[in-house]
């Protein structure tokens, strides 16, 4: 009898050692059998699930924690992990897939001035860079409390990055930003500073205030002439070929020495002035931009998109501008302006009676360059006009922020606009190359 009591027992565990160890588990915490835990993953002997592991095994995308699937696969390195997590939050919080609309405010400012980008443009573009990241670190700082409550996947609120790193960063950026200005002059060092202020004050305090658009549009404005006065401050009087290749300069041939002449001494915050009606009209549109913005998360705005639409409309406009009514103004007040070349007025177009005829755009509508700067303003419209028109019917959050976003890539198509109406094609065509990183990017990491 002994021995019969003894053999059940021992059946018994023989027969449970054959049930799979993660079915034990899984009962053992009053799962179902479907909830099976990988004990070999968990280190625990088969007495308890992973730690990370509470449910069913994950099936997510391979590399990402607790996505691997393969019951032999060994379990991944927690700081491999980690560190991945680390950097998503640091490119969810500087918007790195907006970085790729900022290069473009210095490459326009470079052609408006009727120069080539060089070392100056170089460096205000580092330096645009960096300031525009240390605004972007800098505004999740300030509204940490409130999007806590709005948008708590944010980095900081979701406890991701602390906000003292966050505003360390914002710090550490802006100082980088004014020492690459610095290497363009003081001239582009003084632009810079008067930059770094504007995003500041915009984040710190001007951003919930009526005055909010208007700080950053001056910002966007500010960004450009940084790239006009950096430009104009690194090239030497006579020093390459003027326009910035442009296309009518080449068929011109006009000397060295002609254009030594005609652009003023460089170190002078003057050399930025033809670069300012572009300055404004991507003021403009950043204003407009960060008018839909502050109603990104709570939507219920419709005469906001709407105006905004009516604004990049009249801005597409005032690019195409430039027929005969006004080639005939310009020729009766034909004064040859600072940084410009001779023949042209502020925005390239060419005065009739002087030098050559024709330049930045003809009026016929088969020239290449026009063709060109039609389409790229085209371009504008197709990026910024249907999201502003969703975001009116219908003023929800998700379409408002959609709006947001497609104001913030349509700035590249407006940059590169703005760079061929100065007459700089490829210039233009180089920033209108940026859209596929930008969007490739976009889908990854939200612009908003």
């Amino acid at each position: 009898m002994r021995r019969r009591g003894r053999a059940v027992p021992a059946a018994l565990v023989a027969a449970l050692s054959l049930l799979p160890a993660g079915r034990r588990n899984g009962f053992a915490h009053g799962g179902p059998a479907a909830a099976v835990t990988d004990d070999r993953l968990s280190g625990a002997g088969g007495t308890a699930p992973a730690p990370d592991r509470p449910g069913p095994r994950p099936t997510g995308r391979t590399g990402e924690r607790g996505a691997d699937a393969g019951e032999s696969r060994p379990h991944a390195a927690p700081g491999r992990g980690t560190a991945r997590e680390r950097l998503r939050a640091w490119a969810e919080l500087l918007r790195v897939s907006a970085l790729f609309s900022v290069p473009g405010d210095a490459l326009a400012g470079a052609a408006a001035v009727g120069r080539r980008p060089g070392r100056g443009s170089a460096s205000a573009i580092g330096a645009s860079l960096c300031l525009y990241e240390a605004g972007m670190a800098l505004n999740d700082w300030a509204d940490r409390d409130e999007d806590a409550v709005d948008r708590p996947h944010r980095p900081i609120p979701s406890g991701r990055i602390s906000p003292a790193a966050a505003l360390g960063a914002a710090g550490v950026l802006t100082a980088a930003g004014l020492a690459l200005a610095a290497r363009a002059g003081r001239p582009a060092l003084a632009v810079a500073t008067g930059l770094a202020a504007t995003v500041w004050a915009y984040d710190l305090h001007l951003k919930h205030t009526k005055a909010g658009p208007a700080a950053m549009a001056a910002a966007r404005s500010l960004d450009l002439l940084l790239g006009a006065t950096a430009t104009a401050e690194g090239a030497a009087p006579g020093a390459g070929t003027p326009g910035g290749g442009r296309l009518s300069d080449n068929v011109a041939g006009v000397t060295a020495a002609a254009t030594a002449a005609a652009v003023p001494t460089p170190g002078t915050l003057t050399a930025s002035l033809p670069a300012l009606p572009a300055a404004l009209v991507l003021g403009a549109h950043t204003y407009g931009v960060t008018a839909v913005s502050r109603h990104e998360a709570q939507g219920g705005s419709t005469g906001v998109p709407l105006a905004v639409l009516a604004t990049t409309t009249a801005l597409a406009a005032a690019v195409l501008g430039g027929g005969e009514r006004s080639r005939r103004a310009t020729d009766r007040k034909a004064v040859p302006q600072p940084g410009g070349t001779p023949g042209q007025d502020l925005f390239g177009r060419g005065i009739p009676g002087r030098g050559i005829p024709g330049r930045g755009i003809p009026g016929r509508a088969t020239d290449p360059l026009r063709l060109l700067v039609i389409g790229l303003t085209g371009a504008y419209l197709r990026t910024a006009g249907p999201p502003l028109l969703h975001a009116a019917l219908n003023p929800s959050p998700p379409l408002t922020q959609r709006a947001v976003g497609g104001g913030i890539r349509a700035m590249i198509p407006l940059q590169a606009a703005l760079a061929a109406r100065a007459g700089s094609p490829v210039t233009g065509l180089a920033v209108m190359g940026l859209v596929p990183l930008a969007r490739s990017l976009a889908r990854k990491v939200s612009l908003t």
